[in-house]
């Protein structure tokens, strides 16, 4: 995983990270509160020589002091001065548990050292403070102390600051706490979300796809609120981004195709609901606008949704063709302005899969090859039924719909396994459903017309239109005008 997908983990689930340093913060602020108080009190004393000799004596002695300074710090926490306040005080504990309370330390290169006791009471840790200095002090003399001169030290211990009763704990840190809650929660939370990371195999969008399919991005689609009650490309805006994201992939699917024999193009997807219909019937659509002579075959005969999403009669189509039962050309029904034909499903049948994989359906599509420029046939989702992979053996190439946030990438798998069993030519994939926000947000830049003068869009159309959509209206009034109808092609 490199920055870019960490840093797309940590956005998408920045709610969790959030929550969870929240929560830490809470709970780090409650044991603040729990927590008892601890006062700590400090003394600090001097070392010093006890000599009136000449300067080079002095400093002789300077040097002396400092070196003992260290090994009175360790001897501060030595049951020779901790018992002697154990008993002064009357505490209950042993030395080497007042050894825990308190503390010795030296400044580098003085002679001062602070002694530092703790205690749930501000009062006791003062005495214990006090009483470890006195009891220090005694104890430097004692071992200081010649056997010449007993009782006299020549290194001299004296009270500077002395120790007095702290007005606020030393602990707990109410600051500090928070800001461990806080880091600690912080982790949790982007460890929580490199786990649904880990966890998560949903595509959520096109890099996801880019990683596990070795095919062209045919196009985007992004989700549209309005796509449930306006599904159609001709119910929509011409510049909005959902017409231009299928004029796009009108235009790779050329690109895609042109090297093909055959110009059939199946549209399916691993399960259902990911928007495979909609994707051929816009499909279609934007290549019939473009000038080009389309016939759409619904050749879902379980779920078949084309002839309710255009409004057409459902009964009399695909399945009535392979029959036998009338002709082809009989059942093709013309829909919208442009040279579109739709061959609904027909009757669902008990057997789908055995008669699209019939001689009747390889003919079929090879009259339909013949007649029209672009064959689109909607196919059922790959991975519940083998509908698909069967047709998929006698088209040109497929187009694997993909939903966002609808298939894993076990699935899309299994269907690519699918399609590589039967030799079937993915042209390339189409990802629908992207979310418009977030990380993973997807959206179509593209020119509008509407932002310059109207003689400006005038003169521009003139020349050319947007996607060659211009080019093609004149290319398609030269055709409409002598080419003969489609019912006469089929016949011939």
């Amino acid at each position: 995983m490199d920055l870019r997908d960490l840093l797309k983990v940590l956005h998408r689930n920045w709610i969790v990270i959030l929550a969870f340093a929240l929560l830490g913060v809470l709970a780090a602020g409650g044991a603040s509160l729990i927590v008892k108080p601890t006062y700590t009190a400090n003394t600090r004393l001097f070392v010093a020589i006890q000599s009136t000799g000449t300067v080079t004596e002095l400093q002789q002695g300077n040097s002396f002091s400092q070196a003992r300074v260290q090994s009175y710090v360790q001897t501060a926490l030595t049951p020779v001065v901790l018992q002697p306040v154990i008993d002064e005080l009357g505490l209950t504990i042993t030395p080497s548990a007042l050894a825990k309370q308190v503390s010795a330390k030296a400044d580098l290169n003085t002679v001062l050292i602070t002694l530092s006791a703790s205690s749930d009471s501000p009062v006791e840790a003062a005495a214990i403070a006090q009483a470890m200095t006195s009891s220090l002090i005694d104890a430097v003399d004692q071992l200081e102390s010649s056997e010449q001169t007993p009782g006299t030290s020549p290194v001299k211990l004296s009270v500077v600051t002395p120790a007095t009763a702290p007005e606020t704990p030393s602990a707990p840190s109410t600051p500090m706490y928070l800001l461990a809650g806080l880091a600690a929660g912080l982790l949790v939370g982007v460890g929580i979300s490199l786990l649904r990371r880990a966890l998560d195999q949903k595509i959520r969008g096109i890099e996801d796809v880019q990683k596990i399919v070795d095919a062209p991005m045919l196009g985007g689609i992004a989700y549209d609120e309005d796509a449930a009650k306006k599904p159609l490309l001709t119910q929509t805006v011409g510049q909005s981004p959902r017409a231009e994201s299928f004029r796009q992939i009108r235009t790779n699917l050329q690109f895609a195709m042109v090297n093909s024999k055959s110009n059939t193009l199946l549209v399916t997807s691993s399960l259902p609901g990911e928007g495979k219909s909609t994707t051929a019937i816009n499909t279609a659509l934007a290549l019939a606008q473009a000038g080009k002579r389309v016939v759409l075959v619904d050749a879902d005969l379980r779920r078949p949704m084309v002839a309710n999403y255009l409004g057409l009669e459902p009964n009399a189509g695909l399945t009535t063709a392979l029959l036998g039962t009338a002709d082809v050309e009989d059942l093709l029904q013309p829909w919208g302005d442009d040279d579109l034909h739709v061959l609904t499903s027909g009757q669902i049948p008990p057997n789908p899969s055995e008669i699209l994989g019939s001689a009747a359906m390889t003919e079929l599509v090879q009259k339909l090859e013949a007649t029209f420029d672009s064959v689109i046939i909607a196919a059922p989702p790959l991975i519940p039924v083998t509908d698909a992979t069967v047709l998929a053996q006698v088209v040109g190439g497929v187009a694997l719909v993909v939903g966002a946030a609808k298939v894993t990438t076990k699935d899309v798998e299994k269907s690519l396994d699918a399609m590589k069993l039967v030799n079937s030519s993915l042209l390339g994939v189409v990802v629908n459903l992207l979310p418009t926000k977030g990380p993973d947000a997807y959206s179509y830049s593209y020119y509008s017309y509407d932002s310059e003068p109207e003689s400006a869009q005038s003169t521009t159309s003139n020349k050319t239109g947007f996607n060659g959509s211009h080019m093609a209206g004149s290319r398609r009034a030269t055709k409409t005008r002598s080419r003969p109808s489609s019912a006469a092609g089929l016949k011939r």
